[in-house]
């Protein structure tokens, strides 16, 4: 410790962070400090004024009726487990004593009463009670904070008193201010982080009162330094009289303030602000107008709670409808995406936003102000590539400086993941907020240097221009985005557990429907063979006695019954294709068409059919299945260019890395396109069966094949131009379930 006569201490900048300012040492002079065991029996430490303090010979070992300190016993055999205030006389000396319980023993702090003037605490109470309807009467945390500031330096004296509350960053607004002009105002004005070190703030929360009368004392030393329970310095973190730091009286000093009080506002456990008075002289405030100060502070801590309880309350509600509105939408909509497109403003609210964005694989929705798409997904990758689940920052350009260039669109971001595998992020936004900030002097000057580090010189009015930075998110808006999360998640689940009970129940169903299909397909062909056998016999046996008219009768019999047995056929294959598993291997599709070929020139004898076919690449896909697919396909090729006198067939294919595709091609009559989404339906016909025979199933047959097959099929046509059909067969294709891949 130092006298005031020495020069300013300069510190190292690490050395201060972790200075150890619960055990200074010392303690301040305006009062005497004793240590006694916890039975009462001895003194184990006094500090070195504590016969100028109490007018009695102290030393410790001594029992306190030795040293004539025979009053303060009775208050050691009390509960001091929190500090008590007491007034003694105590050799014709007026003493106010706090009494504190510690593991290293009963600290005793003495300080000479106030003088006849001074406030009692029976005094002070219809003060207190006063400011207590004050404040509850408050319309708000403004009217709050002024009552507090004119109430407290009333009590004290002091020449200002501000009070300022700290952000999430430890930077310290004020608040509200209440001075007589001797000193300067700092209304409106911030002072930085640093200026209150983590430690201290910590220790604002233990001991929410702190008096320094004279910022230019030298500390009083303790004797022994050390203390006889465990051998190590006394902690003074609840003491009123411990010393302080150096630098803090040296800060002080450059402030232009001698003596200084702060009351801690404590909010649910964390230091909320800070109500400090300022006097430009020494000034001592007695330890009755502390107390009295210390109860007003509790008093303004807890309706600060209460207000900020019932804001959020309010606010969590508000969101909470926001939500509900969303999520109604997204309920009635076909997915929740489709939902949260069609409730932008709402979306964007859930969040208190001016753009909102969804990336889920594919998919990319944005909304209001928002970054360009191909930011908006490498945001989520970074994301996800950090590992983050949750993401608050209100400047994009500060984590990433590339994303300066939409910082008026975009600075602010809150980003909840909802997916532990893949970067799939919900994501609100908010433009950059340009504006002026107000400081205590420059906040890049905290802690000036010269050969050593040392507490800043100048309060000066700075003002600092903050550009690429959105309005920060309040805790209910994070809350509100991880509520959203949450629905959305569980809304998804719902629906993909919906989906996999209709998939169920739909796998049911067409089973059942299958097996009808095949049985009543099965039990009808031999009916309709017996008709057609029927009809050759009777024609055999009565055909001299047959008048032409009965002839033509017997033949339409014959006709009708050939073409139900070949549409009784092709139901039967496609029945058969849902009870059949998929055996893919390697097709030799040159020799298939070739085989195809061949057998459509039987069946076309007389037809002038010039086929084109190319060099086909092999697929992978079953074989059967395959060539009933293909057999249809030039079926219709033949069947549709019957009318051209030139009838042409093209057969090409492509292999790509992913897939082969054949393509089929004709210059037959062709169709409306604006039809084309019929084709591949059952008895779908977009020509009259009286000039084209059919069952209307060959489309739907290839349709069934190619899905089977996780492929595709598609065609392009022009009304009596023709028609091209293309077969796309994925590479070592995706079976479907079911089904038991070969080779």
């Amino acid at each position: 410790m130092r006298s005031s006569t020495e020069p300013p201490t300069r510190v190292d900048i690490d050395a201060c962070a972790a200075e150890p300012i619960r055990i200074p040492g010392g303690i301040q002079p305006h009062g005497a400090l004793l240590v006694i065991s916890a039975g009462g029996a001895a003194v184990l430490q006094a500090s070195a004024n504590i016969e100028a303090i109490t007018g009695q010979a102290v030393r410790p070992g001594l029992a306190l009726a030795a040293c004539g300190l025979a009053e303060l016993v009775p208050l050691l055999s009390t509960d001091n487990t929190h500090p008590r205030l007491r007034r003694l006389a105590l050799g014709g000396r007026a003493l106010d004593v706090g009494v504190h319980a510690t593991d290293q023993g009963v600290l005793v702090e003495l300080e000479p009463a106030a003088g006849a003037d001074d406030p009692t605490l029976e005094d002070l109470y219809p003060r207190i009670r006063s400011f207590l309807e004050q404040v509850g009467s408050a319309r708000d945390l403004d009217a709050i904070t002024a009552v507090a500031v004119r109430e407290i330096r009333d009590l004290t004296g002091f020449n200002r008193v501000l009070l300022y509350s700290f952000d999430a960053s430890g930077v310290g607004a004020v608040l509200a201010e209440d001075g007589d002009g001797v000193l300067p105002a700092y209304l409106n004005l911030r002072f930085p982080a640093d200026d209150i070190p983590a430690q201290a703030r910590e220790l604002y929360v233990l001991n929410r009162l702190r008096m320094i009368p004279d910022a230019a004392y030298a500390p009083v030393a303790l004797e022994p330094s050390l203390s006889p329970v465990d051998g190590q310095p006394l902690d003074l973190g609840q003491a009123a009289l411990r010393a302080v730091s150096p630098v803090h009286l040296e800060y002080m000093r450059n402030m232009g303030t001698y003596a200084s009080m702060s009351i801690s506002i404590v909010v649910e456990g964390r230091l909320w602000g800070l109500v400090s008075g300022h006097s430009r002289n020494p000034r001592r405030i007695g330890p009755q107008v502390r107390s009295a100060c210390g109860h007003l502070g509790e008093i303004l801590s807890l309706q600060i709670e209460a207000r900020e309880q019932a804001r959020r309350t309010a606010e969590a509600l508000r969101l909470r409808q926001v939500q509900a509105a969303v999520l109604t939408r997204a309920a009635a909509a076909a997915n929740y995406a489709d939902g949260l497109a069609a409730a932008p403003d709402a979306w964007e609210a859930v969040a208190g936003a001016a753009g909102a964005a969804l990336v889920a694989g594919e998919t990319l929705l944005a909304v209001g102000q928002t970054p360009p798409d191909a930011a908006v997904r490498q945001i989520a990758e970074r994301l996800f590539a950090d590992g983050a689940t949750e993401v608050a920052i209100d400047s994009l350009a500060a984590r990433w400086p590339d994303t300066a260039a939409f910082a008026a669109q975009a600075s602010g971001l809150l980003a909840v993941s909802i997916s532990q595998i893949h970067p799939h992020y919900l994501m609100w936004f908010r433009p950059e907020v340009v504006r002026t900030v107000h400081w205590a002097g420059e906040p890049q000057k905290s802690q000036e240097r010269g050969e050593r580090l040392h507490p800043r010189k100048s309060f000066e009015l700075w003002k600092e221009q903050v550009r690429d930075r959105a309005l920060p998110w309040s805790a209910e808006e994070i809350d509100s985005a991880r509520d959203f999360r949450t629905a959305i998640q569980n809304f998804v689940l719902r629906r993909a557990e919906e989906r996999a009970e209709l998939t169920s129940r739909l796998a049911a169903t067409n089973a059942e429907l299958e097996s009808f299909s095949y049985s009543i397909s099965h039990d009808l062909r031999a009916p309709f063979r017996h008709v057609m056998g029927f009809a050759e016999l009777l024609g055999d046996h009565l055909g001299p006695s047959l008048d032409a008219t009965a002839t033509r009768y017997l033949e339409n019999i014959k006709e009708a019954a050939l073409s139900a047995g070949g549409l009784v056929d092709d139901l039967l294959s496609f029945s058969q294709l849902g009870r059949h598993s998929v055996r893919p291997t390697r097709i030799d599709m040159d020799r298939m068409v070739s085989d195809l070929r061949r057998a459509f020139e039987g069946e076309a004898a007389g037809r002038r059919i010039a086929w084109d076919i190319a060099a086909l690449p092999p697929a992978w896909g079953d074989p059967s299945m395959i060539r009933q697919a293909l057999q249809n396909l030039i079926d219709n090729a033949v069947k549709y260019s019957q009318p051209r006198e030139h009838p042409r067939i093209e057969i090409r294919g492509e292999d790509t890395p992913e897939a082969t595709r054949y393509v089929v091609r004709d210059n037959g009559v062709g169709f409306d396109m604006a039809y084309a989404h019929k084709l591949f339906a059952v008895f779908q016909r977009l020509h009259r069966a009286e000039d084209f025979e059919g069952s209307g199933i060959g489309l739907a047959l290839v349709r069934r094949i190619v899905d089977r097959h996780s492929g595709d099929v598609s065609v392009e046509a022009e009304l009596d131009r023709g028609a091209a059909f293309t077969l796309t067969l994925p590479k070592r294709a995706r079976t479907a379930p079911g089904d038991e891949p070969v080779g």
